[in-house]
């Protein structure tokens, strides 16, 4: 058990790297866009579509980072009084009865929508706009599939925390 929850701690943790890149990228192309209005009196609505699709990426993959990093939300002036075991019993049980349910409803839920996006080769309705905009709704499910993984990480976690607790 502790080997699988490792390997699913490494991975997100590469996620993370990748994550960060795309952070970087998206700094870049925001300086470059602002700098290209207001120096040279000129924008690109391509560019200005790829910050919006960085974000959504960077948002979507950083969702299961948090988690395993535990930085998600949660009711912190009930939770930090808790003992180590009653934390990882709520983080436990809310990650099955909650956070898990939501991820595959999402994720499998989306799936139609990024074949219709496919289907039609839908692209921008803005002149100069981005192409296969499936492939930014494709990260949706994919997303939210990389939480379930990153939750059952988080579940093991948990699981090892209870143990060492009760020990």
């Amino acid at each position: 058990m502790n080997s699988i929850e490792n390997f699913i701690s490494r991975t997100v943790d590469i996620l993370a790297k990748v994550v960060g890149v795309l952070l970087l990228l998206m700094v870049l192309n925001v300086s470059f866009d602002v700098m290209m209005r207001y120096v040279f009196h000129n924008s690109s609505v391509g560019m200005q579509e790829m910050e919006w699709h960085l974000f959504a990426v960077i948002f979507l993959f950083g969702i299961p980072i948090a988690l395993k990093e535990e930085g998600h939300v949660r009711v912190d002036f009930l939770y930090d009084n808790f003992s180590q075991r009653k934390k990882a019993l709520v983080n436990i049980f809310g990650t099955i009865c909650f956070l898990m349910p939501l991820a595959v409803l999402i994720s499998t839920g989306s799936f139609e929508y990024v074949k219709d996006a496919y289907i039609t080769q839908e692209i921008s309705e803005d002149p100069g706009g981005l192409h296969y905009r499936w492939l930014i709704k494709g990260m949706i499910p994919l997303s939210f599939s990389f939480l379930l993984f990153s939750a059952v990480g988080y579940i093991l976690q948990n699981i090892r925390l209870y143990r060492e607790a009760v020990k």
